[in-house]
């Protein structure tokens, strides 16, 4: 039995962890686009400090330009960065067996070596948000992002066959190798494995498949699950063959995507299912579109108690991720997490 075991996001929380875009594709080479970037991250950091503290890694050459945008609740920790999507390059945090707080170092390396990216810093952070929080750091061989993972905080997890399995990721590895390494890990008890994820996150700019934008766990037994149902949307017969694959097993509440199809690379992955659970709160992707309405709705019902924060995720989404993906919770300490 593993001596560690990731909570569920929905969990209490002593803060959260964000990075804030630096140089590159992220931010953009207009200064309309960093414009637009800088106040989106600054946004997203804003809506959750109303509810929990919030530490922010920037670098150096951004320091500047983060001061005019975030606010001085917002604790601004200078660190070196290729990148700004905290949920892949940083920790996944995990209770040990007493209760306290450890951080699992993941490898690491632009999602799979693509092209476009870079991570020679990115693939430091781990260990320095470890450091910086003063918690013990579980380093694992593995290639693996924070937003390839779903858990429900007791020891089921949802992954995805081109992420674990990418060959520029792990190669050689076999589902039991990764299923191995995330029962010593995070404490997976129970691995589910789903194909594929969305269209848009498998070209050339995604992640080969992130399971955080098409399903979330708000409750154990309970997923919440991206359903796009356009005939001409690719995401459609997606959706619906993980939903066969998934019904056995879990309730299925379904999460209709927004009404927008394309934008002009094509058609878009816009998901609701990447929100952040904070204490007393739900941090939502919004779109400007009539769904957010229903979309706000839905997640109400299955947080209850907690209020909804809409945040307009299209810049995010533009750039590749969500309101998840440029997130990551740390756990409070809990008196024993078994």
């Amino acid at each position: 039995m593993s001596s560690y075991l990731m909570p569920a996001e929905g969990a209490a929380q002593d803060r959260v962890w964000m990075a804030y875009p630096s140089a590159g594709y992220s931010l953009g080479g207009t200064a309309a686009e960093q414009h637009e970037a800088r106040s989106t991250w600054a946004a997203v950091a804003h809506a959750i400090a109303e509810f929990e503290p919030v530490t922010l890694l920037v670098d150096p050459g951004e320091l500047s330009a983060a001061k005019r945008y975030v606010s001085q609740d917002i604790e601004i920790v200078e660190a070196p960065l290729n990148d700004a999507w905290m949920r892949d390059i940083g920790p996944t945090f995990v209770h040990a067996a007493d209760g306290s707080v450890a951080a699992v170092d993941w490898v690491f390396n632009g999602w799979g070596g693509q092209d476009w990216a870079r991570w020679d810093r990115d693939a430091k952070v781990g260990a320095l948000i470890a450091e910086i929080a003063g918690v013990p750091l579980v380093s694992s061989p593995l290639v693996n992002e924070g937003g390839g993972i779903q858990v429900d905080g007791r020891g089921t997890v949802l992954v995805t066959d081109t992420v674990q399995l990418d060959p520029g990721r792990n190669p050689g590895l076999s589902r039991s190798d990764v299923e191995a390494e995330l029962a010593r890990t995070i404490g997976a008890a129970e691995v589910v494995w789903l194909p594929r994820g969305l269209t848009r996150d498998s070209e050339r700019f995604g992640t080969r498949g992130h399971v955080d934008i098409v399903a979330a766990f708000t409750a154990p037994g309970r997923l919440l699950l991206h359903t796009q149902t356009a005939d001409q949307h690719p995401d459609t017969l997606v959706c619906k063959q993980l939903r066969e694959l998934l019904a056995d097993s879990f309730e299925i509440v379904e999460m209709p995507a927004p009404d927008v199809l394309t934008d002009d690379e094509g058609y878009v992955d816009y998901s609701y299912i990447n929100h952040l659970v904070v204490n007393g709160a739900v941090i939502a992707c919004s779109f400007g579109d009539r769904r957010d309405a229903d979309a706000a709705a839905i997640l109400a019902e299955q947080y209850p108690g907690r209020t909804i924060v809409s945040v307009d995720a299209r810049p995010l989404f533009a750039r590749g991720g969500g309101i998840h993906c440029i997130t990551q919770q740390q756990p409070s300490a809990a008196e024993a997490a078994r």
